[in-house]
């Protein structure tokens, strides 16, 4: 079953409530593409009036992993994901709502194949984009995801 926008939204309720109670919102999916949305509140700001970095980092993450999610559930197999490394840049202070966008999914398929032919992990980078309304980059965030086949 694939993953939608609202039945990851409920995901992130009863796994990820960090995330979901800064307001980090999953607004659409599919195979290539995810964006995430976060809205500048009191509640994840930092003291200088602007987004936290690490509740960015939870939307930019939460754009590059539902996609992995989606398709190793597409696998059918058991995969394990785990972000092995990430760093971030950012470029302006994150204030109103801000939209992630990964568009890096064509990258999974082949990492999941091999790792389902070889049984031996797979890394692979995925960034993620943080915009705000005006179209402004306030953050870039890249992930290394590892996959391995459960044993």
């Amino acid at each position: 079953m694939p993953v939608t926008a609202s039945k990851f939204n409920m995901f992130s309720f009863l796994k990820l409530p960090a995330a979901w109670w800064c307001g980090v919102r999953l607004r659409e999916i599919d195979k290539n593409r995810a964006v995430v949305t976060v809205t500048h509140r009191w509640i994840n700001q930092n003291p200088f009036k602007s987004m936290f970095w690490a509740v960015q980092g939870m939307a930019a993450e939460l754009s590059t992993g539902a996609m992995m999610i989606d398709q190793i559930e597409a696998t059918g197999k058991k995969i394990s994901m785990l972000v092995a490394n990430n760093n971030a840049n950012f470029s302006k202070k994150a204030t109103g709502k801000i939209t992630f966008t990964c568009e890096d999914g064509h990258l999974i398929k082949d990492a999941l194949d091999k790792t389902i032919a070889t049984g031996e992990g797979q890394t692979i980078w995925m960034k993620s984009v943080g915009v705000n309304t005006d179209g402004v980059v306030v953050s870039t965030f890249n992930f290394e995801w590892t996959v391995r086949l459960k044993k």
